[in-house]
């Protein structure tokens, strides 16, 4: 939990505890990213206005190295501020105040290690196509053998339309499966996050971009050698 505000810190703490988890908190920017060199963590909660980072730097920082979910808590509610926490990488954003089951609602969520629904469900345990593979229960993504770092959600939108042949999903169909019914954020996240995953791609070597836009309906899977 990083919060400059020792009172929202420790109202975190007792909604977390109350529900079997195990909690560290910082106050700092710098003060989270030396906790995290020492420790591994399964959501890291965030809050957008810090003393000395802001969260929007905290959580860029940390996608520099690492994968785990972030959910960003700040009192912003406006849609650019949304969409910039979840284009650098955060995987949802809740706005205060909330409800202690809303958060919880939301952490659970991201504590999910597979989003897709039971008619989305892997038929194969790895995925290979022209220099690139998509290995589904260990979560990893390979550029000729080398392995590239996406987020929760970068990983299940990818492996989601991997999976589902040449379907075309529309923003909202995606919007729907990956962060539920009652995400009430702009389908806008989804274009934030399908070019983040290309530009991710294509930094590591991989000569194209197995992610099509079907103008005017969404996106769809389609590899080198798969043809309409």
């Amino acid at each position: 939990m990083v919060d400059d505000e020792w009172n929202m810190r420790n109202l975190l703490r007792i909604y977390l505890m109350k529900e079997g988890f195990a909690t560290k908190d910082a106050s700092t920017g710098k003060e989270a990213l030396s906790l995290l060199e020492k420790h591994d963590f399964d959501v890291i909660l965030l809050d957008v206005m810090m003393p000395d980072m802001d969260g929007w730097q905290i959580c860029q920082a940390i996608r520099e190295t690492n994968s785990v979910p972030i959910l960003m808590l700040t009192a912003r509610s406006e849609t650019k501020d949304k969409v910039r926490g979840l284009g650098i990488g955060a995987d949802d954003y809740l706005t205060k105040p909330f409800e202690p089951e809303e958060l919880l609602a939301r952490i659970y969520s991201l504590l999910r290690r597979s989003t897709l629904t039971q008619n989305f469900k892997p038929t194969q345990h790895v995925l290979t196509y022209p220099e690139l593979k998509i290995i589904l229960e260990a979560r990893e993504v390979l550029i000729q053998d080398d392995p590239v770092d996406f987020t929760l959600k970068e990983f299940d939108l990818l492996s989601l339309l991997a999976q589902s042949g040449q379907h075309v999903f529309t923003r909202e169909e995606l919007v729907e499966r990956l962060w539920g019914n009652d995400y009430g954020g702009e389908t806008r996240v989804v274009d934030t996050h399908i070019k983040n995953i290309r530009e991710k791609l294509q930094k590591a070597g991989l000569r194209y971009s197995p992610i099509q836009t079907v103008w005017g309906l969404g996106y769809k899977f389609q590899p080198p050698g798969e043809s309409e």
